[in-house]
């Protein structure tokens, strides 16, 4: 059973920027694709960002798109979702999620069977 446990929310003025962290229980990225997703009060969770399996390729929203950067460090098991010009509109609960997940899949929460509990994400205006 993968466990992750997500880190790096915090509060930061509009423009700014924080790196979210994903740490993974076991030896999981070079397996698993890996997802970011977000959900703001009293609204759905929506896809975010997103790195392929083998690491080769990532996906964005259109809405973070040129501000968001997905990575990964496989050596210390750790994932990054790196949020520059921060927005209010981007202030959520943030989660990362895994999985041997396909491409067609990756922007759908369906696609991950692993999920963080995630972290809090308040951008102030």
């Amino acid at each position: 059973q993968v466990q992750l446990v997500e880190s790096g929310g915090g509060l930061v003025q509009a423009g700014g920027s924080l790196r979210l962290s994903c740490a993974a229980s076991e030896r999981t990225y070079p397996q698993y694709a890996v997802g970011w997703f977000r959900q703001a009060p009293g609204e759905e969770r929506e896809f975010v960002a997103a790195l392929s399996r083998n690491g080769g390729s990532s996906y964005y929203a259109d809405y973070v798109k040129g501000r968001f950067t997905v990575s990964r460090d496989i050596a210390k098991n750790m994932v990054y979702l790196q949020m520059n010009s921060l927005k209010p509109e981007d202030t959520a609960l943030y989660f990362c999620a895994a999985g041997r997940t396909i491409t067609s899949s990756l922007r759908s929460q369906s696609g991950y069977p692993y999920w963080g509990q995630g972290t809090q994400v308040t951008v102030s205006s």
